[in-house]
């Protein structure tokens, strides 16, 4: 979805909630990822990854200035001979640390796309939500983006839920959350510029070739 189709759509939901909630939560990505230099991790479920949103994050990094929003792409069946930029498995989640931001999208009910709820007296079962778990025991932000209610959310710093039956999909929200993430300005004393680099962003949108696939 380019920038064009973004601003119509933002056109048409006028005065719904989907676009102060989208705002809200793009806001506290980028402003959790900026603020901490960076290491945003993006991890999906095993049915789902999100190569989308990743492609359209690493799009609005380069976009806005702002490289932190670029994510590392967090893989449940990554291999060593993969790409490096594919190469990332789910041990990378355990290795979080204070300052890094996790993004879960996860297009699932409740409790968990992987299976069921956590064990009692043992922190979640299933492999995602362990590693999300440890995570946030970690000192990491974990933010959900999802169609359900569960454990996974319960453990979320901020959660964006889409429900089953909304007047948009999954798909459509993460686009609105990716555009809203690298429009959000920071403090800057170059206040007078921001408009003429959006202008200048959105020209270039309009004129560039397709982004290769991931």
């Amino acid at each position: 979805m380019d920038a064009v189709r973004v601003a119509l759509l933002r056109e048409v939901l006028a005065g719904t909630e989907w676009l102060g909630a989208t705002r809200r939560f793009a806001g506290t990505l980028r402003t959790s990822a900026v603020a901490h230099g960076g290491g945003l991790l993006l991890v999906g479920t095993r049915e789902y990854e999100p190569w989308h949103l990743a492609a359209h994050l690493v799009d609005e990094a380069a976009w806005s200035g702002t490289p932190e929003l670029a994510p590392t792409l967090v893989r449940h069946d990554a291999r060593a001979s993969d790409p490096a930029h594919l190469a990332v498995g789910l041990g990378r989640l355990a290795a979080a640390r204070r300052g890094e931001t996790l993004l879960v999208v996860a297009p699932s009910a409740a409790p968990c796309p992987d299976g069921p709820g956590p064990r009692p007296g043992s922190g979640p079962g299933t492999p995602l939500l362990e590693r999300v778990y440890d995570a946030r025991r970690a000192g990491a932000t974990v933010l959900v983006l999802g169609t359900g209610e569960g454990e996974l959310t319960a453990m979320s710093h901020e959660r964006l839920i889409v429900p089953e039956g909304a007047e948009l999909d999954l798909d459509t929200v993460q686009h609105l959350v990716s555009a809203a993430a690298g429009e959000n300005p920071l403090p800057s004393r170059r206040g007078r510029r921001r408009l003429r680099d959006r202008l200048s962003r959105l020209a270039d949108a309009l004129t560039a070739p397709p982004p290769p696939r991931w």
